[in-house]
């Protein structure tokens, strides 16, 4: 298990005990309104966690559910991912994802989350580069993403709604 820390979060690999904290992560409209411009039900937050799941069983990388190391509470989700999408340009590297609940932004876990991911997978994937997608109105998550070191590289559609592809060069991790 790929556990990661952070000063004040803990990131534990997505896991079925995650359900109930990802419907309410996943049922807030103001959370989805940049990815998917509606909230999910429960059947379709379903499939999102099998498909994570699958992606640590296969890929040996995924989403990580983020908690404060304080009192456990949940406070979103990040992570490293390969959802295949059909999209001009092609995603060919790792894409990042992240999202944090509605209550848990603007505290600057976003970015101390997203850091602890870009470390570990430095540090253990080779691909020249990371990707993200991010929807053009989505300000709050392309600072986050600026500040983490990805620029644009191509302004593109996906599922009929634009958005602007990102990358970050894949950094030399730290020597011993």
């Amino acid at each position: 298990m790929t556990l990661l820390t952070t000063d004040r979060l803990s990131l534990s690999p997505v896991a079925p005990a995650d359900y109930d904290d990802l419907c309410g992560l996943f049922g807030d409209p103001a959370f989805t309104r940049h990815i998917m411009g509606r909230a999910l039900n429960g059947e379709e937050v379903w499939s999102r966690l099998l498909r994570d799941l699958g992606h640590w069983q296969v890929l040996n990388f995924g989403n990580w559910s983020i908690r404060s190391r304080s009192d456990g509470t949940y406070v979103g989700q990040v992570g490293v991912l390969d959802y295949r999408r059909h999209i001009d340009p092609p995603l060919d590297s790792p894409e990042l994802g992240w999202g944090l609940a509605t209550a848990h932004q603007g505290h600057g876990y976003g970015l101390e989350a997203v850091s602890a991911v870009l470390a570990w997978t430095d540090a253990r994937l080779t691909a020249p580069r990371t990707v993200c997608m991010i929807a053009p109105d989505n300000v709050r998550s392309k600072a986050l993403a600026e500040r983490a070191g990805y620029r644009p590289f191509a302004h593109t559609d996906y599922a009929a709604r634009p958005v602007v592809l990102m990358e970050r060069p894949r950094r030399a991790p730290p020597g011993p």
